[in-house]
């Protein structure tokens, strides 16, 4: 045979393969991929809008081929139809597409359906207000972009191919002018298109983010077989665990479905097992479509955030089994033995210390975590950053990420991995910086909202905290005009809370982040002297300044430092021209306000951001490079110092009173100057190699201190005593200052000794052994402002962060 002949032939296989395998699902293959390539429909929004297939005929429309998962703008840019919007001041060419309306379509094959079998149309992610079609019947109209949509499509389809699905979108910009906004919702944060449309806030603009506001079906869409017999859901939570005994109470929750002359005839069987070993079995009849069931666990592992045990999981099995012995539905997950809460007081005060901290398995956890932003502006793209983060979370030894409310909910694989890495999850409802609609059809569509995140994620044990919103509290407080009293929001006191009543009493809940409290609020002229849990922001100054070292919060949530990305980033992100030079007497060219971020070019100056890093840099050096690589090299010195000393001066006082600091952020999710310790192209900036020195589980530092000496600390994040030896050295003297050993109690911290202040500017370089491994850590010595080349050889002469290899505290 010819090649020719042989390539045609192995294409109609390929076809008739594709075209079959729909047809003739095996037991178990109940999903129907539709993902792949769709035609995509554009017009601009007429006055009333488009919302039928027959509605197109009347309007002028073009059309190109779409990717799905996708967003429009990434279908635009293979078209050719627009710039790359990561480039220079680009993004801001998208605005006129706002004002477009989408529908994107393909044909499919529809099974051959049993008798009681059902065909759903199910879509990941519908962003934004859709009408979807299926064979020009109306489905469903979802109108959140942030949860699964599902249509029982089983009377609208026929057998075999040529069956269709239309996905009609319209503009979000434009469709929430129908809608008035309150008084206190107009001029915060968040944009006041974002109150009433459930799309990721920061889409339309943050400090962040550029706006980006886009649309698309930016998750998988799939086709569901549903047998008779199937679960509609499953729940696992531990009650309660006995850790000295390693006993564990699971309740198994369960719901079905199934035809009545099937019920009194099922049994339903439990198997949890765990490296191939079955630990228990429950089984009961099934008489009723709700079933509950506890299952005590002996010789248990239980699930530990990462430092304090082994993140454990076993693999839990339910399953439906007629009289034959035939399992007729099963569901298979993985889950954790563990307990969660969080212990707070609605206030803390310099004088009357309140509550804010973490306990697992009834142990105390210090949490040094990051906070978890947009993975990309074009959500669809998400999936493709996230087991890369993951492991520079697992590098960094994060013990907590906060989920931050301007974001999407990240999907399984995500909590999966945290599961994996025992990662403990902080997650905002997607709400921020705004106070929203208190009508009942925005009450009832948050509901709806936090039902469906709630029961997709509660049986994850990386999962330990549900939090309202993400700063609603104290921009309500704050006011644009007047204060409004955060503790009469609807949506955070009455409509979150009662869902999670219902649904999941396993782990605690708080309001807003930071949380204002009725007493807070009556302190409001000087809330932050009384919230236990805070952001520090303030003046972003000097970050050994008042305002840093002597807040009264326990928790700190949210703090963090600019730094600059590296030359590499700043040319792949600007063009060629903006690079150099970086700026004429400190006047940023327009590319870099841009990326500073600014919404809109009509905003004009908004140089804040980049200031930001000229006064910090100012501050610690005395004065400011003009060239572009020293700038590089000391803001990214600045930021990384900032972060390293709020850390080590949050962990410094672990439990007395400190008990967590969550840094921002780990990485940018769009090309841009920020907090991030990783810009978007995943290059690192020098503070992701000082943060992973100083979150060590065992670590050993320097802290401030007061009068003529410094305490040398060590901090124990684990459950089995530590110690080792330790040296410190002045690096420009080559003088030991400090050797000895140290012990430090399991969970706790210790004062290893009590060194000279020195005299002057330098670096003390740590080095210390655990278990017979060797670390590495500094500690920057004298008041600022220094020589930046004097900072610059220290840093050498450690040997602690050579960024072309793996430094030594890596090793």
């Amino acid at each position: 045979m010819n090649k020719s002949a042989n390539h045609t032939s192995v294409k109609w296989i390929i076809l008739i393969t594709l075209l079959l395998a729909p047809l003739c699902l095996s037991a178990g293959e109940h999903v129907i991929p539709l993902d792949g390539q769709w035609k995509l429909t554009f017009w601009k929004q007429p006055a009333r809008p488009v919302r039928t297939p027959e509605g197109m005929q009347k309007v002028s429309a073009e059309s190109i081929a779409a990717t799905v998962p996708g967003n429009v703008e990434l279908d635009l840019l293979r078209a050719g139809r627009i710039e790359d919007p990561e480039k220079g001041s680009n993004v801001y060419l998208l605005r006129p597409w706002e004002g477009y309306q989408w529908c994107y379509s393909r044909e499919f094959t529809a099974p051959a359906l049993q008798e009681g079998q059902t065909l759903e149309l199910r879509f990941g992610g519908i962003d934004c207000l859709a009408d979807v079609f299926v064979n020009g019947r109306l489905v469903g109209s979802p109108e959140n972009m942030l949860i699964p949509h599902s249509f029982d499509i089983t009377d609208c389809v026929h057998e075999g191919a040529g069956n269709s699905v239309q996905v009609i979108l319209r503009s979000v910009v434009l469709e929430s002018q129908r809608y008035v906004n309150g008084e206190f919702s107009i001029g915060m944060f968040a944009s006041e298109e974002a109150n009433f449309i459930r799309k990721a806030p920061s889409m339309y603009g943050w400090d962040i983010m550029p706006r980006l506001v886009s649309a698309g079906l930016w998750r998988s869409v799939e086709l569901r077989v549903e047998d008779a017999v199937h679960y509609r859901d499953v729940n696992y939570f531990t009650v309660s665990v006995d850790t000295a005994a390693r006993r564990a109470r699971l309740q198994v929750q369960t719901q079905l479905s199934a035809p009545i002359d099937m019920l009194d005839k099922m049994r339903q069987r439990i198997t949890l097992s765990r490296g191939g070993r079955v630990a228990a079995t429950a089984e009961c009849v099934v008489n009723t479509q709700a079933l509950k069931q506890d299952i005590w666990i002996d010789k248990a592992d239980l699930w530990w955030p990462c430092g304090y045990g082994e993140p454990a999981l076993y693999k839990a099995r339910a399953e439906l089994i007629d009289t034959d012995g035939n399992v007729l539905a099963a569901d298979n997950r993985r889950i954790g033995l563990r307990t969660v809460r969080l212990d707070r007081t609605d206030t803390s005060t310099r004088e009357n210390r309140g509550r804010f901290c973490f306990y697992v398995n009834g142990e105390p956890i210090f949490i040094h975590g990051t906070n978890w932003v947009p993975l990309d502006a074009l959500h669809s793209r998400d999936t493709m950053h996230v087991d890369r983060m993951m492991e520079m979370a697992a590098d960094l030894n994060v013990n907590m990420i906060r989920c931050w409310g301007g974001n999407v909910y990240e999907d399984s694989h995500f909590f999966d991995r945290c599961d994996e890495l025992g990662i403990l999850v902080w997650q905002d409802f997607a709400m921020g910086c705004n106070f929203y609609p208190q009508d009942d059809d925005f009450a009832r569509r948050i509901a709806e909202e936090v039902k469906s995140v709630v029961l997709r994620l509660r049986s994850h044990p990386s999962l330990a905290l549900w939090a309202g919103n993400n700063e609603d509290d104290q921009c309500s407080m704050w006011g644009v005009t007047l204060p409004f009293d955060p503790t009469r929001d609807r949506i955070s006191r009455e409509v979150i809370p009662r869902v999670l009543y219902e649904f999941d009493l396993s782990r605690p809940y708080l309001p807003s982040s930071p949380y204002v409290s009725p007493e807070v609020y009556a302190h409001r002229d000087n809330a932050s002297a009384y919230q236990p849990e805070d952001h520090l922001w303030g003046p972003r100054g000097y970050y050994k300044d008042p305002f840093y070292t002597q807040a009264s919060c326990l928790f700190c949530s949210e703090i963090g430092y600019h730094g600059c990305p590296n030359l590499e980033s700043l040319k792949r992100m600007f063009s060629k021209d903006c690079v150099y030079p970086w700026t004429k007497d400190f006047q940023w060219n327009e590319e870099w306000l841009t990326k500073s971020v600014r919404r809109y070019p009509t905003m004009g100056q908004t140089n804040d951001r980049n200031n930001l890093m000229i006064n910090q840099v100012r501050l610690l050096f005395g004065d400011v490079p003009k060239k572009l690589e020293d700038f590089i090299f000391a803001s990214q010195s600045v930021q990384a110092e900032a972060m390293k000393y709020f850390l080590e001066m949050w962990r410094g006082q672990k439990f007395d009173p400190r008990t967590g600091i969550i840094w921002w952020n780990l990485r940018d999710g769009w090309s841009l100057i920020s907090d991030a310790v990783v810009d978007y192209y995943y290059s690192r900036k020098r503070a992701y190699y000082y943060i992973r020195n100083a979150e060590r589980d065992v670590c050993v530092f320097i802290n401030d201190g007061e009068g003529d000496t410094m305490p040398l600390m060590a901090v124990n994040d684990t459950r089995r005593p530590a110690g080792g030896s330790v040296t410190v050295t002045d690096v420009e003297s080559g003088k030991q200052v400090f050797a000895g050993s140290f012990s430090v109690e399991r969970n706790g911290k210790t004062c290893v000794a009590r060194l000279p202040r020195p005299a002057g500017q330098g670096v003390l370089m740590i080095r210390y052994k655990v278990d017979g491994k060797e670390y590495g850590n500094h500690y920057l010595y004298g008041r600022a402002p220094f020589r930046l080349s004097d900072y610059r050889k220290w840093m050498q002469k450690t040997g602690l962060y050579n960024m072309t290899s793996t430094p030594l505290s890596a090793m």
